[in-house]
């Protein structure tokens, strides 16, 4: 059962791994940069209010999701066998 388990968990982690490269090399570059860092420069538009419901949002949404998932499976593998 614990082979069945682990075997099932481990699909699902791959699967995890291969969605997160696939958002994060589709996902556009943020242009600030270093200098955006320091200065903290914002814009304060409509753009930038509503960024969450376009479609770059919705990929930053899913790729942070799919991290979570990735750090939770690598820890819950690790426990899984070390048993």
């Amino acid at each position: 059962m614990t082979i069945m388990v682990k075997n099932i968990l481990t699909v699902v982690y791959i699967i995890v791994c291969v969605a997160l490269i696939i958002l994060a090399t589709v996902q556009a570059k943020d242009s600030q940069g270093a200098s955006g860092a320091i200065t903290g420069s914002t814009t304060n538009n409509f753009y930038e209010k509503n960024k969450g419901r376009t479609k770059e949002g919705a990929l930053k949404k899913a790729t942070i999701f799919l991290g979570i998932l990735f750090a939770i499976g690598s820890v819950g593998l690790s426990f899984l066998y070390l048993m």
